[in-house]
């Protein structure tokens, strides 16, 4: 059954249910961005919300489209229900109360049935929120940290877990390269090709591979810390966030009296 079907067969089995007072299409599908290998996201509002009664009917409608062969109901997030069919069509559901609409703009729905017209209450598009000022912080933070971690995987000769440090520190500047370019409709994490440049896409490719052996382990850290950190640096300077100065100036005093490293990149006026 390709998307459209799913979509209405869905849509079909839900519509005349009394206490489903509407559905949504979010994510891609709201937005127009959705390819063949996009999973597809509702929102649906129930009078009462998120009950194991309607968790039920979902199942129902989702079970006509294909075998279920995985089913997350309301576990890590008490009103999303994931199911994937044995064609591998991923369907993602939000449960939501009709107040609890009020969180959403019309720009990220696309209504299949609205009993209510609670799509017309909604604001039209939601209002910038700027630079998360904490939430860089953190990300700055926890990169000093994994890399003053090098000093321990290379110690103890834990070169698989300096494989896993350099996963985290590829995750945190890819995260950065992303808040560079400010891209809209950001979508899920397996969109990065149309989320950053293709100069950032060749910063990238360029670093090494994460190989569990000491010296290409500490040579992959030392790659991202010359990648990101004057990056992030100029970042902070934009967005007004302080610098971690005395952190990362320890973190670079232990790796040079434990390894001899030193700061692999000129510090910028």
């Amino acid at each position: 059954m390709d998307h459209p079907e799913t979509i209405k067969t869905i849509l079909d089995a839900l519509s005349d249910t009394p206490d489903i007072r509407a559905l949504f299409l979010s994510g891609s599908y709201a937005n127009g961005m959705a390819d063949a290998y996009s999973d597809i996201d509702f929102v649906l509002v129930a009078k009462d919300g998120a009950t194991d009664a309607i968790a039920g009917q979902w199942h129902e409608a989702v079970a006509q489209t294909g075998e279920i062969v995985l089913w997350w109901d309301r576990t890590t997030v008490p009103v999303l229900i994931n199911a994937i069919t044995a064609d591998w069509t991923r369907t993602d559901v939000i449960i939501l109360k009709p107040e609890q609409l009020a969180a959403h703009t019309q720009h990220s729905l696309k209504p299949l049935f609205d009993h209510d017209n609670l799509y017309d209450g909604l604001a039209a598009a939601p209002v910038p929120a700027g630079p998360n000022l904490e939430k860089f912080t953190y990300q700055i933070e926890e990169f000093i940290r994994i890399l003053g971690l090098l000093h321990l995987a290379a110690g103890r000769a834990e070169y698989i877990n300096g494989v896993l440090g350099v996963y985290h520190l590829r995750n945190l500047l890819v995260a950065l390269l992303i808040e560079e370019t400010n891209a809209p409709n950001r979508g899920g994490v397996l969109h990065l090709n149309r989320l950053i440049t293709d100069a950032q896409k060749a910063l990238l490719v360029s670093l090494p591979s994460p190989v569990p052996e000491r010296e290409a382990m500490i040579a992959a850290h030392l790659a991202y810390a010359k990648a990101y950190l004057p990056r992030a640096r100029r970042r902070a300077r934009q967005i007004g966030v302080d610098w971690p100065e005395r952190f990362e100036a320890v973190t670079w005093d232990r790796l040079d009296q434990t390894l001899g490293i030193k700061r692999p990149y000129a510090m910028e006026d």
